[in-house]
């Protein structure tokens, strides 16, 4: 069943992170769903028998990284997109951020709203959960699209590079897994720190105004942010483990969009990924960084569906 829910005990409006103030968008709406004992935030829409799409935002970012491309898709998509575990008004527990455990949160809050069958569009850490989903959820899943992103044991390099020219794009792999010095260092300058990666990393450093920068820091900065943001680098290499383990023996066989951009960070998702999943398509989105859903939003819309209508 697609479709979302509307008197599930599981869904409520109760928000975690009252401190943050909520970003709005017309003909969408808030919900927080139980998900083994972690509240998540979902922001749904659309066609409610339309083919079901999740989407999920990487560092620094958060659902509304999506708010370009959700009002496109909710022409004949039933839209869903979700804050990671300890990402923007989702809770930020202390417990593991491997990508696998993380995913099984994920996957119990769409089936909390509703859906048993979905298709999982995803970027930056967003990827990695994504990719570790598929491993485990595989049966429940039309199609994922993985957008620029390092996934851990996957299309992470095993070593980080010292050219400088290239350097830039990873430096911050090694000093998020430091004990405790990014916590001493960030603290307070949550903004200066989000707002290099958000105008370094986009192609036009015009990409992002000052209030999305704003939205985008004091979700890191609400209390326990940081912390869960730098969990999933600290725990990439569990990540990474649970992925070539579940990955022994198989391929993944749900359809693969990888999709990197001309300014990126990797340059060939597709390729990247083509390893270890048997069906892979990929794509390459011009004149865009990084952030290639804030960039090029009605390109990734426009792939994003015929992604969808090639697999419903």
């Amino acid at each position: 069943m697609t479709g979302p829910a509307t008197s599930s005990p599981h869904v409520s409006e109760s928000n975690p992170v009252r401190d943050l103030p909520l970003q709005h968008l017309a003909g969408f709406t808030h919900r927080w769903v139980d998900a083994d004992g972690v509240r998540l935030h979902a922001v749904e829409g659309g066609r409610p028998n339309g083919p079901t799409v999740v989407l999920l935002a990487g560092f620094p970012q958060t659902w509304w990284a999506w708010r370009k491309v959700m009002p496109d898709l909710a022409h004949r998509c039933h839209v869903i997109a979700i804050d990671l575990p300890g990402q923007g008004h989702s809770e930020r527990p202390e417990r593991s951020y491997d990508t696998h455990a993380v995913a099984a949160h994920v996957h119990t809050a769409v089936q909390a709203l509703g859906v048993s069958t979905y298709s999982l569009i995803a970027h930056d850490i967003g990827a990695w959960v994504a990719f570790s989903l598929a491993l485990t959820f595989e049966n429940h899943l039309r199609g994922v699209a993985l957008l620029d992103a390092g996934i851990p044991g996957i299309t992470l390099p095993e070593a980080i590079p010292t050219d400088p020219d290239r350097a830039w794009k990873t430096w911050h792999f090694a000093f998020h897994l430091v004990p405790d010095l990014p916590e001493t260092l960030l603290a307070g300058r949550e903004r200066e720190y989000v707002g290099w990666f958000l105008k370094m990393k986009a192609l036009s450093p015009d990409t992002f105004d000052d209030a999305e920068v704003d939205h985008y820091a004091a979700a890191i900065a609400a209390d326990g942010g940081l912390r869960a943001s730098l969990a999933y680098y600290r725990d990439a290499a569990e990540s990474a483990r649970k992925n070539r383990e579940a990955l022994k023996g198989r391929h993944l066989i749900v359809p693969v969009l990888g999709i990197s951009s001309s300014h990126g960070s990797v340059p060939d998702m597709a390729a990247a990924i083509s390893p270890w999943a048997d069906n892979t398509t990929g794509i390459v989105v011009p004149d865009a960084g990084h952030f290639i859903p804030d960039e090029q939003p009605e390109a990734i819309a426009a792939a994003i569906a015929d992604f969808i209508a090639d697999h419903d």
